[in-house]
């Protein structure tokens, strides 16, 4: 495990690289051109941010970003 020391400042630059990169792939994730297997290696990608995202935002700022299948299993 890697702890880390950020101010305030530096974490807000990262939530907001992080909830950046996530519409990105949300966006791209509804584009029926890219291939299935590109749409999982993109949601494994998705997966990781939001792992990451999680450490760093608050619990409903991690709703907004949840996926859908996310939102299933915590409900059922």
């Amino acid at each position: 495990m890697i702890g880390m020391l950020i101010n305030q400042k530096e974490l807000k630059e990262m939530q907001y690289l992080i909830k950046r990169e996530m519409d990105e792939i949300l966006f791209d994730l509804k584009d029926d051109r890219i291939d299935h297997i590109v749409k999982r290696a993109m949601e494994e990608r998705y997966k990781i941010l939001f792992s990451l995202f999680k450490r760093v935002a608050a619990p409903n700022e991690c709703l907004k970003y949840m996926l859908n299948r996310q939102k299933k299993e915590k409900r059922g």
